[in-house]
């Protein structure tokens, strides 16, 4: 019998077995070169002409932007997926020698200077990238993952193994602790009843969509991966609960701490795994009929995987916003933090040796310290690429190219202005947003093109038109001012 559009792409998206965790960590490498190369493109501008042309066209900026920080990740998990590491090692022989370039025809500053060098800031220091980017990268994946074009072993896995979108889904959590209140420094005001009232009245929206979601899914032909959350849940709905249990135990427990509960939550929970019947139950397919538990124990129990993933996270909040100065302060805290990295990762191979693969369906200690070591290489390449531009700026007299610190006292118009046409700023005002409206124009989408049917260049183009409409909304509600937050 044949099998309905339907079928046919739920079984696309299933019995997928990942990638290796080499593969995930070479594709962690692009983004920050991209980060490096529209830098470098607007120092070599500067440099031709003299200065930046300031009003620029704001279309001209949304293009640029686009070229070199979006387009490239859409190739790079299509048609460029099968040579990447080529890419990437091109792209990094390229921007060394513009260094070079930059290096022997400007000398604004010696490197003894810049290191003892004060720089301020006014967002999060490259953690809004890693944000910004997380986001990008989550919307480019939900709809490319429907074509034929995308890898299979960049697609969830089934049970076991390393899909970049394994990845994804713990960035995403990840990205949220590092920037929640308790991670900012920002005391619980009043009784800690009331702020736990107030942390649980904050996720309605995330409740709301999640609600949507499903209600359109099972009125809809859109498929259904019923092992990546089961009958009725979805993301959202994890989203909402890891935040008001994270809350909860941040009330109670130090913020600074963070990582001993992180630690312990994941190791009992594999612990339970491992002595119990738990994971039998979790990974058979055939009781989903008995009650909401059963229908939905992959989402419900994966929850303690991933708040001791956003537990992670407000550990390394903690860590990077504590207060620095000084080039030097930074460069230790990156150190120390591709220190930690490797630390994770050398923990994460001894437990897939002994213990258990990664598992996103479980969201056991394994997946955990994956996405948490990724997360922090991901975070700590950011780093070092905007020191490289911090630096760039500084030789080369180019002061107004956006990036996380200013070595300027006082407020730079100029600086500002460009930063304003930045296309990281317009997604980082209205990230919710930015990640809703993928949702909905993947779902619209999938209803118009038959995606499975698509050719490689036309399932490319699709993507292209849909990430540009994403960019562009964001931006003009940027140029506008225009925050959506009604929670």
């Amino acid at each position: 019998m044949d099998m309905s559009e339907k079928e046919l792409k739920e079984a696309f998206v299933s019995n997928l077995n990942g990638t290796t965790l080499q593969e995930v960590v070479v594709g962690s490498f692009l983004t920050p070169l991209c980060i490096l190369n529209r830098a470098l493109i607007l120092i070599l501008h500067h440099q031709a002409k003299g200065n930046l042309p300031l009003p620029c066209p704001w279309i001209s900026h949304l293009l640029l932007d686009f070229s070199v920080l979006v387009l490239p990740l859409v190739l790079s998990c299509t048609i460029l997926s099968d040579v990447l590491p080529q890419v990437v090692l091109s792209l990094t022989f390229v921007l060394l020698c513009v260094l070079c370039h930059i290096y022997r025809t400007q000398r604004h500053t010696n490197p003894g200077d810049f290191l003892s060098r004060t720089v301020h800031f006014k967002q999060l220091p490259f953690v809004t990238i890693f944000r910004v980017m997380v986001n990008v990268q989550t919307a480019i994946s939900i709809l490319a993952v429907d074509f034929k074009v995308f890898p299979r072993r960049y697609a969830k896995s089934e049970t076991y193994g390393t899909g970049v979108m394994d990845f994804g889904v713990g960035a995403f959590v990840m990205a949220n602790g590092l920037v929640c209140p308790e991670a900012r420094g920002k005391n619980v005001s009043g009784s800690k009843l009331k702020h736990i009232s107030k942390q649980i009245l904050s996720v309605w929206p995330l409740v709301v969509l999640g609600a949507a979601r499903l209600v359109f899914v099972k009125m809809s032909s859109y498929q259904e991966h019923v092992t990546e959350y089961g009958v009725h849940w979805n993301f959202f709905f994890t989203l909402a609960l890891v935040k008001v249990l994270t809350s909860l135990l941040l009330v109670a427990f130090p913020t600074r701490k963070s990582w001993v509960l992180s630690l312990l939550i994941s190791g009992m929970y594999q612990l339970a795994l491992e002595t119990t019947d738990l994971k039998a139950f979790i990974m058979n397919n055939n009781d989903r009929g008995k009650d909401f538990l059963h229908a939905n124990k992959e989402g419900i129990f994966s929850i303690l995987g991933y708040v001791s993933i956003y537990m992670a996270g407000v550990q390394i909040g903690c860590y990077v916003m504590q207060p620095r100065s000084h080039v030097r302060d930074w460069i230790k805290a990156i150190f120390n933090l591709l220190m930690t990295t490797m630390a994770l990762f050398s923990a994460l191979c001894t437990c897939q040796t002994f213990i258990e693969p990664v598992s996103r369906r479980l969201a056991n200690f394994p997946f955990c310290l994956w996405c948490v070591a990724q997360s922090l290489l991901f975070i700590s390449c950011i780093g070092v690429v905007d020191l490289i531009v911090l630096f760039s700026q500084a030789w080369s007299g180019c002061r107004f190219v956006p990036s996380s610190w200013n070595s300027n006292s006082g407020s730079d118009k100029k600086k500002d202005d460009m930063e304003k046409l930045c296309l990281f700023q317009a997604i980082s005002r209205n990230q919710l947003l930015f990640f809703l409206l993928s949702n909905v124009l993947t779902g619209l989408t999938n209803s118009l093109v038959k995606t499975l049917e698509c050719s490689k260049l036309f399932s490319v183009c699709v993507l292209l038109a849909y990430m540009f409409m994403n960019s562009a909304v964001m931006y003009v509600l940027h140029l506008c001012g225009i925050t959506i937050k009604f929670w």
